[in-house]
């Protein structure tokens, strides 16, 4: 249905995002013009950003840095959490070992990492 859009339809539906942004928010029917019009536009904003805009998972060793910073662990704490060793850490961080099925089930478990990262990683 959306395999077609063109820059110009885009920029319109944009527009028209943009403009009702403020008008509807959770307690705006579903049924109403309105909500039909955004949802409709937005639908056609997604698409069109879908093809042409495509945002890929980050990559594990990026995800995991940031759980480390947002937990403020070091490598020997994640270490610790994760069932090995600081320096086996450092080698998953810099890429020149592979992350254990166990590792990588514990990283999902105990960092909240979506498996979709882990097994992309």
């Amino acid at each position: 249905m959306f395999d077609m859009i063109t820059h110009e339809e885009y920029i319109k539906a944009n527009l028209v995002v943009e403009s009702l942004i403020n008008e509807v928010d959770d307690s705006t029917s579903h049924d109403s013009e309105i909500m039909k019009k955004f949802l409709a536009a937005s639908d056609i904003v997604e698409a069109y950003e879908e093809i042409h805009f495509p945002v890929g998972l980050p990559s594990l060793t990026d995800v995991i840095r940031l759980r480390m910073s947002e937990m403020k662990l070091k490598n020997k704490d994640l270490a610790l959490l994760l069932g090995t060793t600081p320096s086996r850490i450092s080698e998953y961080l810099s890429g020149k070992r592979d992350i254990t099925l166990d590792v990588a089930k514990t990283m999902h478990r105990k960092l909240n990492i979506d498996s979709d990262i882990i097994l992309n990683g």
